[in-house]
């Protein structure tokens, strides 16, 4: 007869498809059971793991309180780091010209928040996307990720200095806690750059610059130049 048997077919096929549902619900048991006991096993390692994760992460985002120091006309380290570039370049953002620069090597193991360099005014701001070659190279500066910011210092009044934080191979983001036309203070922290990184400096050619390369410098508090 025509059609006869394609029920018993569709039976058969709904039985299949629970069949198969059955064998891969228990091969998930038995996955589960091996994978679950696997876990229970290095319980304590995973403990131990995330303990040490905890402490390398605390340490990682050490923030102590600098000890600024006080002084009239001093221009400050705005990062922690190791001078490794001292020359003449441009900037012309802010500064709109020839500068002395002063660059800064930040490794991963170094504290990662930046402070103002000086009183003034952040008078500039600006964000440039780009690669993010290592921070050990100096022409990171010019490629990287970077944030540009220029402040109007208030001592000596009229002064423009520009820091540039700049992203590296492994730090991918810059976290500023600033704002154009703020007003900060010496010492005060500005933002944080995760992992190693660079810091760059840019002052007016008259400054006079007191640190010299290989100096390890303390955010917040080495003076790295003045204007006497």
């Amino acid at each position: 007869m025509k059609h006869s048997g394609k029920a018993s077919l569709a039976a058969l096929r709904l039985i299949g498809l629970a069949g198969a549902a059955v064998v891969v619900l228990l091969a998930v048991a038995f996955l589960a059971k091996i994978i679950g006991a696997f876990v229970l096993e290095m319980v304590w390692g995973l403990i131990a793991l995330w303990g040490l994760f905890t402490v390398f992460t605390f340490y990682f985002f050490r923030d102590p309180d600098p000890l600024v120091p006080t002084g009239p006309n001093l221009v400050i380290s705005p990062g922690h780091g190791k001078v490794d570039v001292i020359d003449t370049t441009t900037e012309p953002d802010h500064l709109g010209g020839e500068c002395q620069r002063i660059s800064i090597f930040l490794s991963v193991i170094d504290i990662h928040v930046q402070y103002a360099p000086v009183t003034g005014r952040i008078a500039l701001c600006k964000y440039t996307h780009g690669q993010f070659l290592s921070a050990l190279k100096t022409e990171s500066a010019q490629f990287n990720e970077n944030l540009l910011i220029g402040l109007a210092a208030a001592e000596p009044r009229g002064e423009k200095i520009s820091i540039r934080l700049i992203a590296g191979l492994i730090a991918r983001r810059i976290v500023p806690w600033l704002k154009e036309n703020e007003a900060v203070h010496r010492g005060e922290r500005i933002s944080l750059i995760q992992f190693g990184s660079r810091v760059d400096v840019y002052l007016p050619p008259r400054a006079k610059i007191k640190v010299k390369l290989g100096d390890r410098v303390i955010g917040g508090e080495t003076v790295i130049a003045s204007f006497d």
